[in-house]
């Protein structure tokens, strides 16, 4: 019971719901067994050595593994390097869990970026963000204020899937955070739109979407401050639609802002 509650928890937490902690599972009784005394012991079995402690994301100082993550994206001077130089980036446990790296889909030539928050088991399979039900439910909230896919670029704050779909720990958050900015500069977007709790944490470090959506925040890429809103994520959404009136009202704020910048 235990078990399902903290996976539930995780859901809530990843499709942007606030919670309260939820406490240490109970430890269970070791299961007892009669020996006979014919019985033969046999030897405990050696672990299996870890790989090197200096792999990405296995490292007890986790600043290794971000400091690495920084320099591959610094390296990259293109979206197409950098797209590259994350699918062959090693992030350890978080990317052996994915089939493959997802970046980024849309124009990236558009002004305005949208940020989600890990792959999902579609995006996984096809490398690709945004391909599954959330993603057809963001095209048609994008869609319902005037904006085809030619007037957006979607990507992701994780770069690879989380076992069944977890919430992102700090720790992964930090190793796909230069990634992440890297991404940001690069694509150059004049506004943001960030789905759900990770981008708004990965980006602005706060946390809470309930408490902040629908409220612009500025997020500073390098020397440029950009303008970025969160939002409910779709996904939570296709389960909570009586927050969809919150949603129409937080993308009418998004419209407004878009228009505004056309016309100075």
């Amino acid at each position: 019971m235990e078990t399902a509650l903290r996976s539930l928890i995780d859901w809530y937490e990843r499709v942007g719901v606030d919670v309260p902690p939820l406490g240490p599972m109970r430890p269970k009784r070791p299961a007892t067994h009669r020996t006979s005394k014919h019985a033969v012991t046999s030897k405990p079995q050696q672990s299996t050595p870890n790989r090197q402690t200096t792999q990405l994301g296995r490292n007890t100082d986790n600043n290794n593994a971000v400091q690495a993550a920084r320099d591959a994206a610094q390296t990259a001077k293109t979206l197409d390097a950098l797209n590259m130089a994350i699918r062959n980036f090693d992030a350890g446990r978080l990317s052996d869990n994915a089939r493959q790296a997802v970046f980024a889909r849309g124009n990236p030539a558009a002004k305005f970026m949208v940020i989600g928050e890990a792959p999902s088991a579609e995006d996984d399979a096809k490398g690709t963000p945004f391909m599954g039900r959330e993603g057809e439910l963001l095209s048609r909230m994008l869609g319902a204020i005037g904006l085809s896919e030619d007037d957006y670029y979607l990507t992701l704050a994780i770069n690879w899937r989380l076992p069944q779909n977890l919430t992102p720990k700090p720790a992964e958050i930090d190793i796909c955070r230069p990634f992440l900015t890297r991404h940001i500069e690069l694509a150059a977007p004049s506004h943001i739109l960030m789905l759900g709790s990770t981008p708004l944490s990965a980006l602005t470090q706060m946390t809470g979407i309930m408490k902040h959506h629908g409220q612009w925040q500025t997020v500073k890429i390098g020397d440029k401050e950009i303008a970025a809103l969160p939002i409910y994520h779709p996904a939570f959404l296709l389960n909570q639609a009586d927050l969809k009136k919150d949603a129409w009202r937080d993308l009418l704020t998004l419209r407004a802002a878009l228009d505004s910048t056309k016309t100075a």
